[in-house]
């Protein structure tokens, strides 16, 4: 039976993975997050100033959060504890804080590492309240996800959240040189497929390691890959892309955004991102039905048809047919003259009517289906348009308490240059008939 020691050396011998045995041992060796551990950056000037408050560290995987996080307390000389939010509970959490008070006690503080720590609960979160208010632990939260909208309040008004970039190029290459200084012998691949491998990690540190460390594993001494033969080996990663969280979002506001600002190639490119990572191209559709209406409105009228039938043809056709009507929805979105008039008079009338609430209104556009309400003034006055010069009677429709409004002005573009013409029309008809009812 081996003693204690003889297991902590068996363990120091066993493989361990390229990315692990990379792991910095200090803040300077921290590669892509300069912002932070840099010589001016927020973390060094903290350190520098001899306090560390509680942080929420927020970025893509692979950016080194957690390898940050226990650089932090060695840095300060806090005793370190981690939990990881997936498989840690309120009896977990209970156990973490008085250890941590036992060792307050004794002089020794602790900095407490809470990975993923968007996935515990509001009544979880504010457990970490009272032990963060008074010293006994330093908490620092790692998450991939955006924090004002996946914690409490009150947990960040108490902690400053540091934002972890994804890695440059510069970065990956720079991890990729000391994976081959480990080594002892450069990756092989050629220069080309070097460069695509820098892309196929997508900005993740620990996934360039990987990818490197499977290239290791495939070759001998002799072998040399191009892109085709670093695909086949590697069997490339898919984007990274949460559906259901940031990615999601912030994907399909790119691509609402470049719509929007008449960018048909960066829409399509952004498109074809969701597409490659597996949104549902319904969500999509429904978007594009939104950009017609918010965006484009009536500087062209087809926009919204156009919508409706991509979301009609990929119901018809499905994957991948249907996902070309979509992209053809998208160019036509993207080059289509841009108006938010309509968007902007609905907001102003929904205003409008807050702000004047319940009036009735003007008695003569009411009907008089009875003698009582013929005899109230209902539709006394009342002039048919359409007997009317032009089909314009020039009525005013507004409640009588309140002044005419003018919610809709539609610039000049696209259709709309003809609404403007009709409108000014009108409005110089409606001018003409007031000063007439004046004399």
């Amino acid at each position: 039976m081996s003693t204690l020691f003889e297991a902590a050396g068996m363990e120091r011998d066993l493989p361990r993975p390229l990315a692990d045995r990379l792991r910095p041992k200090t803040l300077s060796e921290v590669v892509g997050q300069d912002h932070l551990v840099g010589p001016e950056g927020a973390l060094t000037r903290m350190l520098r100033s001899g306090g560390l408050g509680s942080l929420v560290l927020w970025g893509p995987p692979g950016t080194g959060k957690t390898t940050v996080a226990r650089l932090l307390a060695g840095e300060t000389n806090l005793a370190f504890e981690q939990l990881s939010a997936i498989f840690s509970g309120v009896q977990d959490l209970k156990k973490v804080f008085e250890a941590a008070r036992q060792r307050r006690t004794m002089g020794q503080g602790t900095l407490l590492f809470v990975d993923e720590i968007h996935r515990f609960n509001r009544a979880q979160q504010d457990s970490f309240l009272p032990v963060m208010e008074d010293g006994t632990v330093v908490l620092i939260g790692a998450t991939t996800e955006n924090p004002s909208f996946e914690l409490n309040a009150a947990l960040l008004s108490r902690a400053q959240v540091l934002v972890f970039r994804r890695l440059e190029a510069a970065a990956i290459g720079e991890l990729l040189a000391r994976a081959e200084e480990v080594e002892g012998r450069r990756l092989p691949v050629t220069p080309e497929a070097r460069e695509a491998l820098v892309g196929m990690a997508d900005g993740d540190g620990r996934a360039a390691l990987t990818l490197a460390e499977d290239l290791y594993r495939a070759s001998s001494h002799d072998d040399m890959f191009d892109i085709a033969g670093l695909t086949e080996v590697v069997q490339r990663r898919a984007p990274i892309y949460d559906k259901g969280q940031d990615g999601h979002y912030n994907l399909i506001s790119a691509l609402h955004k470049s719509v929007r600002g008449s960018d048909p190639d960066a829409a399509l490119y952004y498109l074809a991102r969701m597409f490659a990572a597996g949104e549902d191209p319904l969500f999509i559709a429904r978007r594009v039905v939104r950009m017609s209406v918010e965006d484009i409105g009536l500087a062209d009228p087809q926009a919204l048809v156009v919508a409706n039938a991509a979301k009609d043809a990929y119901d018809f056709l499905g994957s991948p047919e249907g996902e070309l009507a979509i992209a053809q929805a998208v160019i036509y979105m993207a080059t289509a003259p841009k108006s938010n008039a309509a968007y902007k008079a609905f907001g102003a009338a929904g205003r409008a009517a807050r702000e004047f609430g319940s009036l009735a209104p003007p008695k003569h556009i009411l009907n008089a289906p009875t003698k009582l309400m013929k005899s109230e003034g209902y539709g006394a006055g009342y002039e048919y348009d359409h007997d009317a010069a032009d089909a314009f009677s020039g009525q005013d429709y507004f409640p009588e308490e309140m002044e005419r409004q003018a919610f809709y002005n539609p610039p000049e573009r696209g259709f709309e240059r003809e609404i403007r013409k009709r409108l000014d029309y009108w409005a110089k008809r409606r001018r003409t008939r007031e000063v007439g009812d004046d004399e």
